[in-house]
């Protein structure tokens, strides 16, 4: 089994090759090779890049953020979606 470990968007996420995955967005037009620094790769750390093909660019469903404070007429809703791409692992 051949995995790595790589770094995006300040989050990690294992993969494998031919794997699709959604991570944070990256700049990159569809169907374009984006290069991703790796971690850990087949069990040998060490950085290096590793190569992916942009699928598709979205935005995640919407996360509401309300804040309140009892009895001091203190509220405030706010609305917020997370842009996301999604790619394959080369």
């Amino acid at each position: 089994m051949s995995y790595a470990i790589i770094k995006t968007g300040g989050k990690q996420f294992v993969v494998e090759s031919g794997q699709t995955l959604r991570v944070p967005s990256l700049k990159g037009e569809t169907n374009e090779k984006v290069e991703i620094e790796t971690l850990l790769a087949d069990g040998k750390a060490g950085a290096g890049t590793l190569g992916a093909t942009v699928l598709s660019h979205g935005k995640d469903d919407k996360v509401i953020v309300f804040k309140k404070k009892r009895r001091k007429q203190y509220k405030r809703k706010q609305g917020h979606r997370q842009g996301y791409t999604e790619i394959k692992i080369d």
